[in-house]
């Protein structure tokens, strides 16, 4: 059995970490959903931006887009949404066969947006709105500000992805959240058929951690977090609310571990994808990830429901000097930060080329 069937088998599903116009035009994409089994797509700022540097594929696109008036936030809006609907079509047949579990893309709200929950809002249902695809989620990242916002985009039934998680509390106010928009559906006799996706940051804690804890405890920080989750939405989903709203007719909250490229070259690069295997569960893979997986993955059983050593792990690093629960709430406003600084890159990067003369070619 592949390691691809291993995690297919598991009932787990695999999507890209990866958007950009070769992805689609060369194939890539189609050649992944079909033979790779890939059931979605995920997107962020950096992503965006690495494929906005891509040579000149988008040059045309952008200059057309700046003559008829558009710059900013709005042209980049267009490029990324263009790109989106493209992959959501190939997904599609996913999407129908799956009940909507699967065969989604996403988008995320502009990050400069982060302590604004009424902008964040407005933002979402701009987003849904001009894409006009039934299969995109809008990311929302799941910080304090964030969380009004993502109850409020819930309750107005456009389908959310939470990103920017990285612990058990992070995860549990952000799966409240969401719960809270269904319920409000429900309550006011509306669908409470709204996707959500919870997405949780793994390899990042070990980055942070790593050079202040011992040879032994490296790289151990980041799966033991994520089976501390993965046990709280367990036991979330089994609670009489969430059992509630299934009654009703809402839809599973899936939780995706996102940041599953292995930043340690001496560990293995599919040490997260084999670690967290999780049935229901997604894991988003960057592109050299997924190839390493499918040619050399060596997946783990299933993660147990109690956690397994989670808490154990999670102890002996915070006694180590690692405070965990401060070091969640500092890889969250750095994430924040990141996808900020990617995202006044690309609108910088977009500005340049408004204006760049067109490609001539030499005979």
């Amino acid at each position: 059995m592949t390691a691809l069937q291993h995690a297919r088998d598991a009932g787990q599903s695999l999507w890209l970490d990866s958007i950009s116009r070769s992805l689609i035009d060369d194939g890539r994409l189609a050649r992944y959903i079909d033979q790779y089994a890939i059931t979605g797509l995920t997107s962020n700022p950096a992503i965006f931006d690495a494929a906005l540097g891509e040579g000149g594929a988008y040059d045309e696109d952008i200059r057309a887009a700046a003559r008829d008036g558009l710059s900013g936030e709005a042209l980049f809006a267009g490029l990324a949404l263009a790109d989106l609907r493209r992959a959501a079509a190939l997904l599609q047949p996913c999407f129908d066969a799956s009940g909507h579990a699967d065969g989604w893309v996403s988008m995320e709200v502009s990050p400069l947006l982060a302590a604004d929950s009424a902008a964040t809002v407005a933002a979402a249902r701009q987003i849904h709105a001009d894409a006009a695809c039934a299969n995109l989620l809008v990311k929302i990242p799941g910080t304090p500000e964030g969380l009004p916002a993502i109850e409020q985009t819930v309750f107005a039934g456009i389908p959310v992805n939470v990103t920017l998680l990285f612990s058990r509390e992070q995860y549990l106010a952000a799966n409240d959240a969401c719960l809270r928009g269904i319920e409000r559906r429900i309550a006011a006799g509306l669908d409470p058929k709204v996707a959500t996706v919870a997405s949780l940051f793994v390899s990042r804690w070990d980055v942070a951690a790593n050079s202040v804890i011992s040879v032994s405890l490296q790289n151990r920080l980041g799966i033991a977090v994520a089976r501390q989750v993965w046990r709280s939405k367990v036991e979330t989903q089994a609670s009489p609310r969430w059992q509630a709203a299934l009654a009703s007719g809402a839809m599973p909250q899936r939780l995706l571990w996102a940041s599953t490229g292995s930043k340690d070259p001496a560990v293995s690069d599919t040490l997260y994808v084999d670690a967290l295997i999780a049935p229901g569960s997604i894991n988003t893979l960057p592109e050299a990830t997924l190839l390493a997986f499918a040619d050399h993955g060596r997946p783990q059983a299933d993660m147990a429901d109690d956690g397994g050593d989670c808490d154990a792990v999670i102890a002996r690093i915070d006694a180590a000097g690692v405070k965990v629960a401060l070091l969640a709430d500092r890889l969250q406003r750095d994430g924040v930060g990141a996808f900020a600084k990617a995202w006044r890159q690309l609108l910088k990067r977009i500005e340049s080329r408004t204006s760049v003369a067109p490609r001539v070619a030499v005979s």
